[in-house]
């Protein structure tokens, strides 16, 4: 947080505050349910009008989401439009979007706006727009490393949820359903905040500052914890891969131990588990940046271009360059 500064908009308030969202197409509805959402709920649950919103995009023409559904908007982003504050909600192709005249608008609409945030990639058009010079930030796992290059000013986080000053950032859906809960919280009370979780009957079990995870381990809440433990190991050394035995010397079992819980489990051996997590973030790179397929080989722990493209090709049916050919 910068000096003398203070998140204006996350404290008790009782005058509506308006949210402008700009919505950018390739991004996620959940994304955009997890913003709006809960300020329809809290909204209803309050009797009053706390949250007031405008949902528009850069030409005025529905953004349409991943899953194919558009998002109805009620207009073209105006910069100089009246709003508390600036929420960019941003996806695949975000990030190539910053246009020198967007970037301007964006940030002439945050020095009139209380606060000003970036859901998942939305955080990159805050940057391009030097929005996180000197500030913390997060943005998805999937890109961090790259976030954190491209912005090597900001104090780059995997967080869930970031909040310095007047700017925040969300690492994706679910953090920013949590993000927009405090914001409910914090205006409104706690009791308001756990009734709009109990309409969604939604169980904030993280917090803020915990990391995001290449694997979410929600489903293996009731399988033995040693799984949880060794799906972490992996997903921290994908450009390093560990040996399976180094693995299960970690968790303090045998290799025969470890390969029964992930058959039992999975329905996979953990060696097969470990390559499908490498290859599937080899994919991501592969479809969502321009890197060169040796540089991808080596983020994803394969010994040689060579070998990437033929374990990618037997898992996925094509080589990876002609896969991001289309």
């Amino acid at each position: 947080m910068m000096e003398n500064e203070k998140p204006i908009i996350f404290r008790p308030a009782e005058d509506p505050l308006h949210l402008t969202f700009l919505v950018f197409s390739g991004c996620s509805i959940m994304c955009v349910a997890s913003a709006v959402d809960p300020l329809r709920a809290a909204n209803r649950v309050s009797s009053a009008p706390a949250f007031e919103w405008t949902v528009v995009s850069v030409d005025g023409k529905p953004p349409v989401t991943t899953s194919g559904l558009p998002v109805a908007v009620d207009g073209t982003f105006d910069p100089d439009a009246a709003t508390d504050v600036l929420v960019i909600v941003g996806g695949f192709g975000t990030r190539l979007a910053a246009t020198p005249a967007l970037v301007a608008g964006v940030q002439r609409a945050a020095r009139a706006a209380s606060a000003i945030g970036g859901v998942e990639a939305g955080g990159w058009l805050l940057g391009r727009a030097g929005l996180l010079e000197g500030r913390a930030a997060t943005t998805h796992w999937e890109d961090l490393e790259d976030f954190a290059a491209a912005f090597p000013g900001a104090d780059v986080r995997p967080d869930r949820y970031v909040i310095d000053g007047p700017v925040f950032t969300a690492g994706g859906a679910s953090p920013t359903f949590d993000l927009m809960l405090h914001l409910v919280r914090s205006r409104l009370g706690m009791a308001v905040a756990l009734d709009v979780a109990s309409v969604f009957i939604y169980d904030q079990a993280r917090a803020a500052t915990d990391a995001q995870p290449l694997v979410s381990l929600g489903r293996l809440d009731g399988f033995d914890p040693r799984l949880a433990q060794t799906i972490r190991l992996m997903e921290s050394h994908v450009d390093r891969p560990l040996p399976i035995s180094a693995i299960a010397r970690r968790i303090g079992v045998t290799t025969r131990t470890l390969e029964k819980l992930f058959t039992g489990a999975i329905g996979e051996t953990p060696g097969a588990y470990y390559l499908r997590l490498r290859l599937n973030a080899a994919r991501r790179l592969v479809l969502d940046t321009t890197e060169p397929m040796a540089d991808i080989a080596a983020r994803t722990g394969f010994g040689s271009a060579a070998a990437f493209s033929r374990a990618f090709s037997k898992a996925f049916g094509q080589a990876p360059a002609r896969m991001r050919r289309g």
